[in-house]
Parts: C-alpha cells; sequence; structure tokens
C-alpha cells in the first residue's frame, strides 16, 4: 500500500523558517510528479509547488518564499519556506501521480499523505 508521510511541521514566529518533508513508503516515486498542497479553515486546498524529473512549478502566491525540492537517492520531497506569515497557517499536505507532467489542481494526483499542521505566530 502506498502512503506519503508529511513531517516538518509546526509552530513558528512570523519571519521564520520551516522545512517540510514528505517520504512515500511503498515504492520508489522517482519517476512520480510530487506536489504540496495546503488547506487553511474554511478554504479550499491550495496548491503550492510541483515538481518531476523534468518541471518545477511554484504558485505565485508563494514565489520567492517557498521552494520545492526532492532527492530521489532518499525518496524525499521538501518544501522549504522562509518568510513566514501568519496567512501561511494551514495543513499542509504532499501528493504525488505517475509521470513527468507536474498538475496544480488536486483532482489530477492520486495519492495524499495526511497532512502536517504549520502555524505561524505573529
Amino acid at each position: 500500500q502506498v502512503q506519503l508521510v508529511e513531517s516538518g511541521g509546526g509552530l513558528v514566529q512570523a519571519g521564520g523558517s520551516l522545512r517540510l518533508s514528505c517520504t512515500p513508503s511503498g515504492r520508489s516515486f522517482s519517476t512520480y510528479a510530487m506536489a504540496w498542497f495546503r488547506q487553511a479553515p474554511g478554504k479550499e486546498r491550495e496548491f503550492l509547488a510541483a515538481i518531476s524529473w523534468s518541471q518545477t512549478v511554484h504558485a505565485d502566491s508563494v514565489k520567492g518564499r517557498f521552494t520545492i525540492s526532492r532527492v530521489n537517492a532518499v525518496n524525499t520531497v521538501y518544501l522549504q519556506m522562509n518568510s513566514l506569515k501568519p496567512e501561511d497557517t494551514a495543513v499542509y499536505y504532499c501528493a504525488a501521480k505517475p509521470g513527468s507532467r507536474v498538475a496544480t489542481t488536486t483532482v489530477e494526483y492520486d495519492y495524499w499523505g495526511q497532512g502536517t499542521q504549520v502555524t505561524v505566530s505573529s
């Protein structure tokens, strides 16, 4: 059974940084496109960034502050988040889909993690 496990969330002050990690279990995800989304209370799930072996995309809303990366040797995808703001408070989710084409909508991803809470205090 395929599972995505996120880690690295927590409480941070505004202006601080966090690095989220996503580690798939059950198979190698080197040929999959991986993405990060977030969902704040009462809001829809929002695309943040995606990466495959041939493409990397960041949402305009986080470009310059958040960076997605992957290290296939350890089967892990990261989301480096800098200059965090209170409005970044949300549950952050990792997602995966087969193939090299990255996608920005939730319906295109087949696998999801359970999420990790990020809280930014003012």
